[in-house]
């Protein structure tokens, strides 16, 4: 089939690569999301994917709105069958969804209809999920409520955090894809609706959802630290200053106050409304990532300090 893949981020990329690599497909165009600053120093760069079709020499649509009539009469030129979709990062409108033959396949990281929506790999880490994976289904107007094609499915390991497993289910989902596209082409696959019961929603999680709150029990504060990691990051607040915090590690006892601190020989404990968690990395405001050690030695934290 002729494809026109549209994605945007770091977890899209290995989709691409796989389309790219396969002999029944032709990728003969890319859609992503317009250059748009990031990091601390603002600067504008291409999405990873408008970077792996610039390798491959592949045009690169980057509409600021896909409802746009100049992209749509584009997509129509390609006269592709169908325009597989990892995390593009934009709604698609009607008009849109009807130029391929196809439709519109996604790629979406969770067993839908559980965790529709932006984070789905945030929620199943946060929500404590034991098994999660990831689904091929033909975008409708629905937020994610399209039919299904084919799953796979990955289990979340103890220590997991979300650049870890998305990490994992981007490889996995490639394939997935790749599957699902060389289905469609040759008639052998049949999307089947969703079942209407155990549906949930993963809405993004914002900054403000991102900071821990040490009254919480040191399970949930653990779950949330590993959602939260890479993006948007765990936070909480130390002397009236951001604090951000990786993974912490769950102890089998607690006799620390919730956020109060206690600086040992190996690290730096902090109380929960159960277990007390010791801190793994921190980084304090203008500096890098450092061990909760050496951050706690070089801020003199003293006895009975806490966080907050």
């Amino acid at each position: 089939m002729r494809l026109a893949f549209a994605g945007t981020p770091a977890a899209a990329v290995p989709s691409l690569r796989a389309l790219l690599e396969s002999s029944r497909h032709e990728v003969v165009a890319v859609i992503t999301r317009p250059a748009a600053p990031s990091g601390r120093g603002r600067h504008t760069s291409d999405s990873p994917i408008a970077a792996l079709a610039a390798e491959a020499g592949l045009p690169v649509l980057t509409p600021p709105r896909p409802s746009e009539p100049d992209f749509l009469a584009r997509l129509a030129d390609l006269h592709v069958d169908c325009c597989p979709v990892v995390a593009y990062g934009a709604l698609l409108p009607a008009t849109a969804l009807d130029v391929p033959v196809h439709g519109w396949v996604n790629l979406h990281f969770s067993l839908l209809p559980a965790w529709r929506g932006a984070a789905p790999v945030q929620h199943a880490i946060l929500h404590g999920d034991d098994v999660t994976g990831a689904s091929t289904f033909r975008i409708t107007a629905g937020l994610d409520t399209g039919p299904v094609f084919g799953v796979v499915t990955e289990a979340i390991r103890p220590d997991d955090t979300a650049g870890d497993l998305l990490a994992r289910l981007s490889v996995s989902g490639a394939g997935l894809l790749t599957a699902t596209m060389d289905g469609i082409a040759d008639g052998s696959l049949v999307a089947r609706p969703q079942p209407a019961d155990g549906v949930s929603v993963a809405a993004k999680i914002t900054v403000a959802d991102a900071r821990v709150d040490w009254n919480d029990p040191g399970r949930h504060v653990d779950r949330l630290v590993r959602a939260c990691t890479p993006t948007p990051g765990a936070w909480t607040m130390f002397r009236g200053d951001r604090l951000k915090l990786g993974p912490v590690r769950l102890r089998a006892l607690g006799d620390l106050r919730p956020g109060e601190i206690r600086v040992t020989k190996s690290g730096v404990v902090v109380g929960t409304a159960t277990s007390d968690v010791d801190l793994g990395w921190v980084q304090p405001p203008g500096k890098k990532p450092m061990p909760a050690a050496d951050w706690a030695r070089g801020a003199r934290v003293q006895p009975g300090e806490r966080v907050d």
